[in-house]
């Protein structure tokens, strides 16, 4: 049985937030004090290390389920299939939506029913529920997804990955820059005609790592008392992802059977750029090899990073034509890879 992508789309919102909307911040270390650094300084250092030159925000009247149906209307119409169809539905986030202002997200009813409602599906047979798995949220439900269709409970599954990741952030905390928006959906079905999950490895670590991303307040205490914000241990996620995620990813290659040479694109959860270019240089260095030339597409540079929707979304450029120097074939294999709260790591390995 072949369980494949049979149809994607995306929500890339307009608003273009270039690094230089952050000069007037006042940013501060977690204890309140000051770098002793100027913004100009700070930035500069940001993009030299993460790659990140503008990031996009969501429109204020749109909320995450609002991003996700959009990306869910261009996968089910690529798809070509009757939304009445879809089995499940699967919503990977981590906030739920997010209202200007407010300092609460809303997660009832769940973003899943929410797109269902905006679909105007009717068969209550397809059921909609939420995964709160960090960044690697949406590469988990296309895991849950096929297996899913694996045991005969569904033939046809949408697996979502949106987040308004602006609206959480702490105006005085320099890592607010890393984050943005977006949403990307997938039809996954069983299709002759579809590619093919491969094989796929997920793991969580949960002891000293389950902290690294965390809720809590602002760097500047005495504002926004009542707000808590997306925080996280920016070395030691670094450290971490460089140890795990190519691990993991090996795991998953050997798993499918397919050679280390055959693979043709890396699509890795876009979080930071010189991050992301040492777990592939660590990954091939697993199997004695040098990184191939154009092995891994990017879009850390103008969308930033939208958590659960970065592998989706950069997917989406690609099949698009949208990153020229980068294309897929039929038959052409890839990863997709990802690490995230809780700590969360996992991997697939598709053949287009």
């Amino acid at each position: 049985m072949k369980i494949g992508i049979t149809g994607i789309g995306s929500y890339i919102p307009t608003i273009v937030t270039k690094n230089d909307a952050f000069l007037e911040h006042r940013f501060m270390e977690t204890d309140g004090s000051s770098f002793g650094q100027e913004n100009t300084v700070i930035i500069e250092k940001f993009k030299a290390i993460t790659g990140i030159a503008e990031r996009r925000y969501a429109e204020p009247e749109l909320k995450t389920s609002d991003l996700g149906y959009l990306a869910s209307e261009k996968a089910i119409t690529m798809a070509g299939i009757d939304k009445e169809e879809l089995d499940y539905i699967i919503f990977a986030h981590n906030f739920g939506d997010l209202t200007p202002g407010k300092i609460q997200g809303d997660t009832l009813p769940s973003l899943a029913t929410r797109v269902k409602h905006l679909l105007k599906i009717k068969n209550p047979n397809c059921v909609a529920y939420d995964i709160i798995f960090g960044c690697p949220g949406w590469i988990e439900g296309v895991i849950q997804a096929t297996a899913f269709i694996k045991s005969g409970m569904a033939q046809k599954c949408l697996v979502i990955g949106g987040e308004t990741l602006s609206r959480i952030i702490d105006p005085h905390d320099r890592d607010s820059m890393i984050f943005s928006d977006g949403a990307g959906a997938t039809v996954i079905e069983a299709n002759p005609a579809s590619g093919e999950i491969l094989s796929h490895a997920s793991m969580t670590f949960a002891n000293e790592e389950a902290y690294y991303l965390y809720f809590d307040k602002s760097n500047r205490a005495e504002s926004c008392k009542d707000t808590r914000y997306i925080k996280m241990q920016g070395r030691k996620i670094y450290e971490f992802a460089c140890i795990q995620v190519p691990k993991a990813m090996a795991t998953c290659l050997d798993k499918s059977g397919v050679g280390i040479d055959e693979v043709k694109k890396i699509f890795i959860h876009q979080a930071n750029e010189k991050m992301d270019e040492a777990i592939i240089k660590r990954f091939y260095k697993i199997y004695g090899k040098e990184v191939p030339e154009n092995v891994m597409p990017m879009s850390i540079h103008e969308l930033g990073n939208s958590s659960v929707a970065t592998v989706p979304t950069l997917l989406d450029k690609v099949l698009n034509g949208e990153l020229p120097e980068h294309e897929l074939k039929k038959g052409d294999v890839v990863i997709f890879a990802s690490v995230g709260a809780g700590m969360n790591v996992n991997a697939i390995v598709y053949r287009y």
